[in-house]
């Protein structure tokens, strides 16, 4: 783990609550809803999301610039031969396409990088790919906090969730649910209604994070999903706007700085409101993207001492339970 020299503690949104979603463990129909095989320690992008991805890209596969409205999918898909590339749910998870694209060795810290808190807490997050956890393993060795994968686009659930998110909560870990986006196949609205109809609720029970959207380089082709950086910017805002406006908590963003840049131009917006969560495979955090001054949450590895991917909280676990409690 990286040392530590910041004392100051993350900032929590005083925001109101509402009543949480109901928790389901219920399996959308298609790949998802059989058990994958357990992965290797170090996760690359699989081979054939990568194959895809590349075969998108040679042939120029990209939603139009208005791909966040209504109907964009179908719109797309009627340029591009009558349909998108398939998905496939259980491979995407935060940080699936991280490596491929960034390495996992950022080099030395450049000037100006955020310092940490006194204080990291660890803790992990998890998808499909892990199947089945036993979370008191998980927190004997040390975890306390974790996000579950709980959708993607607005045709696929985890069907590993209910275990996965109510057995971190049993455990006593703090947890939260998240959302990988496809801004090309549908509104960042009706993503953010799936999402929170299928896990992505919350609760002022101080053991429930708020809900997050997994927001990185696109798995199927175009990096930024065919969208131009003001659409893509809208797109962001529609779906925590929804999220908001559903569970009284603005989403976690996770992204890495390299993307956020990318594709919505390093918009600056959205560090008053949003928790980050940053992805960076390195001995430091790195630059963040404009808009915050810190991160909530880093990614710091695809592998580690828990199952899936190693997450650091910027604070010590008090800080966990006030952003839990809003």
């Amino acid at each position: 783990m990286p040392s530590t020299s910041r004392s100051a503690s993350p900032a929590v949104l005083p925001l109101r609550p509402v009543a949480t979603t109901a928790i389901t463990g219920t399996t959308a129909g298609g790949s998802g809803s059989t058990a994958p095989a357990r992965r290797p320690g170090r996760r690359l992008l699989p081979a054939a999301a990568a194959l895809t991805a590349a075969v998108a890209l040679a042939a120029g596969i990209a939603a139009p610039a208005h791909a966040a409205e209504p109907g964009a999918a179908a719109e797309a898909a009627d340029r591009h031969g009558g349909q998108l590339p398939p998905i496939h749910p259980e491979l995407d998870f935060a940080g699936s396409t991280v490596a491929a694209h960034e390495g996992r060795d950022g080099g030395p810290a450049p000037a100006g990088t955020p310092a940490l808190a006194a204080t990291q807490t660890p803790g992990l997050d998890v998808a499909s790919y892990q199947g089945n956890v036993t979370w008191s393993s998980v927190r004997a060795n040390g975890a306390r906090f974790a996000y579950v994968k709980a959708t993607e686009g607005t045709t696929y659930t985890n069907p590993y969730f209910a275990q996965q998110y109510n057995g971190s909560y049993n455990a006593g870990l703090v947890r939260g649910a998240y959302h990988f986006a496809l801004p090309d196949r549908s509104s960042g609205t009706a993503q953010a209604n799936w999402f929170v109809d299928h896990g992505g609720g919350w609760s002022r029970d101080g053991k429930t994070l708020p809900p997050a959207l997994d927001i990185e380089y696109n798995p199927y082709g175009a990096t930024c999903f065919g969208l131009g950086q003001s659409a893509m910017v809208s797109w962001i805002r529609a779906f925590s706007n929804t999220v908001r406006s559903r569970t009284g908590r603005y989403p976690t963003i996770y992204t890495t700085t390299n993307w956020w840049v990318t594709c919505t131009g390093d918009n600056a917006s959205f560090g008053a409101t949003n928790p980050l969560w940053i992805a960076r495979y390195a001995s430091a955090v790195g630059t963040l993207p404009a808009g915050w001054s810190y991160q909530t949450i880093w990614q710091h590895a695809d592998s580690g001492v828990f199952p899936g991917d190693q997450n650091l909280f910027n604070g010590a676990f008090d800080r966990i339970q006030a952003l839990a409690n809003g």
